[in-house]
């Protein structure tokens, strides 16, 4: 019959995981791991189905339908089966409401199972994300009734309760300079908040709120004058239809995560805060989401060392397995030590973002947590882009085959250094925090 060549298998991915497992053995209490290794394992198992589901079917995209028969706006998002399971395995696992349990391990324990999850939910973790920081975003700003009504659908462990938070910021004017922001906010006769205006780009559309910038009516230019308002998307079963649809994004990877241009069309907003500062408002949303970014970052390191490193031993090559080859072996190994030090830079990050929050660290660990969190998303960013092009690499041209998988390994990884900060904004990010005592607080650490 000629040659067949054994496509990779993925290992159990939290029992076959000795990075993992070494660090939540340092750093979870003992009376912590049952409950947590429970989770972890069927986070772990849902990965491995999820791995091996996606290798023996074709890949699904969500579908936009704008106008059902009749001719009425309708605006439905059609997703794929991983996406229809999120909040099940979201609630069922604590995915997101763990990191903000009150104990300074919340955040490492959150993290660790966002780290097994992340690829098997098809970047469902994007709005986990958002809504991880919204909820985060609203506690800093101490808004009692916001607080009151969200959070308990923000970090509900009931699927049916259940809610996902967007964070509509990028606009067409640019991204990350968000005081050329063009949406406005007005009162109606009745005093509420209405926003109008068009979000360019925005991968939550399918939750039931937001928190968006807009300029209120009659504030100034610049970021400055910005304000930071919460907004709900469904009236019941239905979407709101001051909220318009008008695409999904055609995207180079993510594209199972259903990405939209929007409009508002008079929206119904609450402000967070003061009508102004929003862009500061939003500033502990965005420290969270840099948090998770690193840690996805990880993720999609460690399943594509993985794989290749899965391969080495079932491909042969110039008699003998891809492993006992020098130079292969000694690709593998330092693919793996770039990996480890981003998973523990990654990790640290998230232990001292849990014990900030919990009011358990130093004042200099909060400023390393500040100095930490924009270089842990830069470096982690872009090294996922250089792990997952050399590890495709590795299977030579079954690398560069769609059937196998393996290419959107690095498509996908790619949005890493473009999501929540590019490098450039986040190296100046970076030399901001320095100033002042950031550079004695880095060297004492």
């Amino acid at each position: 019959m000629g040659f067949l060549q054994h496509a990779p298998q993925l290992e159990h991915p939290y029992r076959g995981d000795r990075v993992l497992l070494a660090l939540l053995d340092r750093v979870i209490p003992a009376e912590r791991r049952e409950a947590l290794d429970a989770d972890l394992d069927a986070l772990a198992d849902y990965a491995l189905a999820a791995w091996q589901r996606a290798a023996a079917s074709t890949r699904r995209q969500p579908v936009l339908t704008q106008w059902d028969a009749w001719g009425r706006r309708i605006d439905r998002i059609e997703l794929t089966p991983a996406w229809l399971e999120g909040p099940h395995v979201t609630t069922r696992h604590a995915v997101l409401a763990a990191g903000h349990e009150a104990h300074e391990h919340a955040r490492v324990e959150e993290f660790a199972r966002v780290y097994l999850y992340h690829l098997a939910s098809e970047f469902y973790t994007c709005p986990l994300a958002m809504t991880d920081g919204a909820a985060t975003a609203l506690k800093t700003a101490g808004n009692v009734a916001l607080t009151e009504r969200a959070l308990p659908h923000f970090l509900s462990r009931d699927p049916a309760a259940f809610w996902l938070s967007g964070q509509w910021m990028t606009e067409n004017a640019g991204g990350s300079d968000v005081g050329n922001t063009e949406t406005l906010a007005r009162q109606d006769e009745h005093g509420q908040w209405r926003l109008y205006g068009r979000k360019w780009f925005s991968s939550a559309v399918v939750g039931e709120a937001a928190l968006a910038l807009a300029r209120p009516d009659g504030a100034g230019a610049g970021a400055n004058a910005l304000a930071l308002f919460y907004v709900e998307t469904m009236d019941g079963a239905q979407r709101k239809p001051e909220l318009v649809i008008d695409r999904l994004k055609d995207k180079l990877g993510t594209r199972e995560l259903p990405t939209a241009e929007i409009h508002l069309d008079g929206l119904p907003a609450w402000p967070v805060g003061e009508l102004a500062h929003g862009v500061r408002q939003v500033a502990p949303m965005l420290n969270v989401t840099r948090s998770w970014n690193a840690v996805c970052a990880v993720a999609s390191m460690t399943r594509a060392i993985a794989l290749a490193r899965d391969y080495a031993v079932r491909r042969a090559a110039f008699g003998r397995p891809l492993i006992e080859q020098p130079l292969h072996a000694q690709t593998l190994a330092d693919m793996q030590a770039e990996f480890e030090g981003a998973f523990a830079l990654a990790f640290e990050v998230a232990h001292l973002l849990g014990r900030v929050e919990q009011g358990a660290a130093s004042p200099q660990e909060a400023a390393v947590l500040r100095l930490l969190t924009p270089l842990a998303k830069l470096w982690t960013a872009r090294l996922a882009v250089r792990l997952c092009s050399e590890a495709l690499e590795c299977f030579g041209g079954a690398g560069y085959i769609e059937d196998t998988g393996l290419p959107q390994l690095l498509r996908d990884a790619q949005v890493y250094p473009i999501w929540e900060g590019t490098t450039n904004v986040l190296a100046l990010d970076h030399l901001r925090a320095l100033a002042g005592q950031g550079l004695d607080a880095l060297r004492a650490a």
